[in-house]
């Protein structure tokens, strides 16, 4: 039988954290540009390090920040009543007074952005000191959770959150959450299960673990996947071509003289004109001062001047110009996004291009969605609201896409000319629009029909003057 209870959830949550913890830093050090050095020779010396050290290029926060910068929730519509009609999406519903409390207007970026980056993030939505109830995110570098079923569930048995790690003879604190209760961990390592003790805190209100995981891709294994993990190898790759590269440049990128049959002037003694000799009895060669403005020249006939041709760069610079493609592919980024070649494309080319892109962005809306309407079910179960079972809730996620304003007045005008939706169904398709937006325009329409359906009124009030008749 399983042991359920908190000591054995803490000691199997820390153990997930000590499980994934060396794959979420190489994960965490390749975000932040510190990547595996290129392949070196073994006797490669200091110049040679710093070589390695300067082609790092580092291609994947872009790979996190351009889908992530597509993300950003607008709004929330609460779900169909029974027998009702579906309640319109208002900046002053609960669900959205409890966003906005949360400051996650702002905070939301980073919650994707920690999602796309280890393959999961998470949430805790808690009553603080004060009655609130707020929404914060939690770190996948920190946070494990438990699952009955990780690939289908979306509610955790067991979810932690470590605050402190331990530090000496300081032991590691940690927050912990089941279906009921809240408790303090504390633990000496992540793999020292004789050293973690468990105190229950308080009950944190809610019916279900308030935990709630943001997941980029989920398998049917239960194994979370970010953008990252899966491009380690090409930006390896870059790394190492770009490696090549330098050296070549330092080393190899100029044309080499060379002069046969002359020797170089030697080190002799000013009172005796003799050669110095060295330890070994060699004539020791006196430096030359040889640059770009000075010229050699021979009196002896039998020596000769020549040139080695520099290494051509032309190969390596298409190299990697082939590889950032290969990323770009494989990630379904758009190249000009990596590349910065946009010139001459039109708006049809550049549509095209990017749809990759916009399939993926749609997934991680799909799959964020699901996780926000958790958020809003546990935010309204502790304040007393009446949407902890609503489950026909749906997020609004702002229009990020590039479009013209034109183009998009055009289309509009032809869905309402043509297909007879009504104008106002078609106010939130204007790009770039936002939910305040939207409701200021709602009052102004009915100011106008208000001020329109009084002039009617007077119009039909006053009768029309009499027009005098012609003598």
């Amino acid at each position: 039988m399983t042991d359920t209870s908190p000591a054995a959830l803490a000691r199997q949550l820390l153990g997930i954290l000590n499980r994934d913890g060396d794959r979420l830093k190489r994960i965490d050090d390749y975000l932040h540009g510190r990547h595996d050095d290129p392949y070196m020779p073994p006797q490669a010396d200091d110049e040679y390090r710093l070589l390695a050290r300067r082609s790092v290029s580092n291609w994947l926060p872009l790979l996190v920040g351009t889908p992530a910068q597509a993300l950003y929730v607008d709004g929330f519509r609460s779900g169909k009543p029974a027998g009702g009609l579906p309640a319109p999406v208002e900046t002053s519903s609960p669900e959205w007074e409890h966003w906005q409390r949360s400051r996650l207007d702002a905070r939301q970026a980073a919650i994707y952005r920690g999602a796309l980056t280890y393959g999961h993030s998470f949430t805790v939505t808690e009553r603080g000191r004060a009655g609130q109830v707020r929404t914060k995110g939690l770190s996948a570098l920190r946070t494990a959770a438990l699952y009955e079923d990780p690939a289908n569930d979306d509610t955790p048995y067991a979810a932690l959150t470590v605050t402190a790690w331990p530090a000496g003879d300081t032991r590691g604190r940690a927050r912990m959450w089941d279906a009921q209760h809240e408790y303090t961990v504390t633990f000496r390592g992540l793999d020292d299960e004789k050293g973690i003790a468990v105190a229950r805190l308080r009950r944190h209100g809610a019916s279900e673990c308030p935990v709630t995981r943001f997941a980029s891709l989920v398998d049917l294994e239960g194994r979370t996947l970010g953008v990252i993990e899966p491009m380690i190898a090409l930006q390896n790759r870059i790394n190492q071509t770009i490696f090549d590269l330098l050296v070549a440049q330092t080393y190899a990128s100029v044309k080499v003289r060379t002069a046969t049959g002359m020797a170089p002037p030697i080190r002799r003694d000013p009172e005796t004109g003799e050669p110095v000799l060295d330890e070994n009895g060699n004539p020791i060669p006196l430096p030359i001062n040889h640059n770009a403005r000075r010229f050699l020249f021979a009196e002896d006939p039998d020596v000769k001047f020549g040139s080695l041709d520099e290494t051509p760069l032309g190969g390596f610079i298409d190299s990697v110009d082939m590889s950032i493609r290969h990323l770009a592919a494989v990630s379904q980024t758009p190249p000009h996004h990596l590349l910065g070649q946009i010139a001459n494309l039109s708006a049809e080319a550049l549509l095209a291009a990017e749809t990759a892109l916009s399939r993926k962005i749609a997934e991680f809306r799909t799959a964020f969605g699901e996780s926000w309407e958790r958020v809003f079910r546990l935010a309204a179960e502790l304040t007393g609201g009446s949407g902890s079972e609503d489950y026909k809730g749906e997020v609004i996620w702002r229009d990020m896409e590039s479009r013209s304003l034109a183009q998009a007045a055009d289309a509009l005008g032809k869905l309402k000319e043509q297909l007879g939706i009504p104008a106002k169904g078609l106010w939130r398709r204007v790009p770039g629009v936002t939910q305040t937006e939207y409701e200021d325009w709602e009052e102004l329409a009915e100011d106008e029909d208000s001020v329109r359906q009084l002039s009617t009124a007077i119009t039909r009030a006053t009768p029309d003057e009499a027009v005098p008749e012609a003598a």
